[in-house]
């Protein structure tokens, strides 16, 4: 099994991504720190802010943590990412030259995909592990359903709009590998620095998926 393989796989055993937008280090570490002790050691770390990067580089150096790069757009961030330790590179949307280059470094990839043409398109370049985003905003469930049918060889992480109230729904699908959240890592939860807060959201998001086995 490749490296690849292995991230994806642990994917589907733990069934939840964790979205995390938190350049702060700090207070990224915090946030694995609850994830960690709430049973979901996976971080996808939104490199959306000034000092992303360093936030998803502390979050690696873990070694107890997924660390996942999110949000990358550009084969140069796929270079950071990588410098900084991650495991794997998912992107909102499909491009070519990220996709190309994570195959370059054999670093595991999951672009973006909303339509049929664009999951054809990304089976085109190699790519069967594929997120769903926005998911809610683009036919959620019942999309899902649709695109699973000509193209039953595809996994899906649907992101976008996913909450404790739907989880479960997509997580029923077979086509559906894990799905990617910020309800449980939002900074609402720890903007006072009660941390304790992410973590008993995290093991009631665990708590939900647990009940599907």
């Amino acid at each position: 099994m490749d490296s690849a393989d292995r991230v994806f796989e642990e994917l589907a055993r733990r069934r939840l991504v964790p979205v995390v937008s938190e350049p702060n280090p700090d207070a990224a570490l915090r946030v694995a720190d609850a994830l960690v002790s709430a049973g979901l050691p996976v971080v996808e770390l939104a490199l959306r802010a000034e000092g992303a990067m360093a936030a998803l580089r502390a979050i690696a150096r873990r070694g107890d943590v997924i660390a996942i790069a999110g949000t990358v757009l550009t084969a140069e961030q796929v270079d950071q990412a990588a410098d900084a330790g991650a495991q794997m590179i998912v992107s909102p949307g499909l491009s070519e030259v990220v996709v190309k280059r994570c195959f370059e470094l054999q670093l595991p990839v999951c672009p973006g995909v909303a339509t049929p043409t664009e999951v054809q398109a990304a089976l085109s370049l190699g790519v069967a592990n594929l997120k769903f985003f926005p998911a809610e905003a683009v036919g959620g469930i019942a999309m899902l359903k649709a695109l699973s049918g000509p193209f039953p060889q595809v996994r899906f992480m649907p992101t976008g709009g996913i909450s404790p109230g739907n989880v479960r729904d997509y997580l029923a699908l077979h086509c559906v590998i894990a799905c990617g959240g910020s309800w449980m890592v939002s900074p609402s939860l720890y903007e006072d620095g009660r941390f304790s807060r992410v973590e008993s959201a995290a093991r009631e998001a665990v708590r939900l998926v647990a009940e599907l086995n």
